[in-house]
């Protein structure tokens, strides 16, 4: 492998927070080379390393986002169900809290939207760099 393209790699496995013993063993260079390629390349492993945080933030968000999916739908037939009844026989009871249960869980997996200013954003992604490089 290229010297180029061992600096990728080991960009690459710092970022995912992988150790320098484990890096030197996997790419078989020194612990002292990687900690000099560390210094070099700070700024690379760093905006890698905000990337892959992005990422997972990005996979939360569509799971958060398909669980309310998910209850809405049950809920929205529970509502219907319940409507079409006329509340007479014992089942029904179990159907309403059914639906307050699951009104729980789409109120708990509410999330108020944040608008923010671009300043404000910029300062986040500061911040997080920051958060990076130690």
């Amino acid at each position: 492998m290229a010297d180029t393209e061992l600096k990728k790699r080991f960009i690459q496995l710092r970022a995912k927070g992988l150790s320098f013993d484990k890096i030197a063993k996997e790419l078989k260079k020194s612990k002292q080379t990687l900690i000099n390629w560390s210094k070099d390349h700070k700024e690379e492993i760093a905006n890698l390393k905000a990337l892959e945080l992005e990422t997972l933030q990005d996979e939360l968000y569509l799971s958060t986002e398909a669980r309310l999916k998910a209850q809405g739908a049950i809920y929205k037939k529970l509502k219907e169900e319940a409507e079409s009844r006329d509340f007479s026989d014992v089942p029904t009871e179990k159907l309403l809290d059914l639906m307050v249960k699951y009104e729980k869980r789409i109120e708990e997996e509410h999330i108020e939207p944040n608008f923010r200013s671009e300043e404000e954003i910029e300062t986040d992604k500061a911040d997080a760099l920051k958060w990076a490089n130690f």
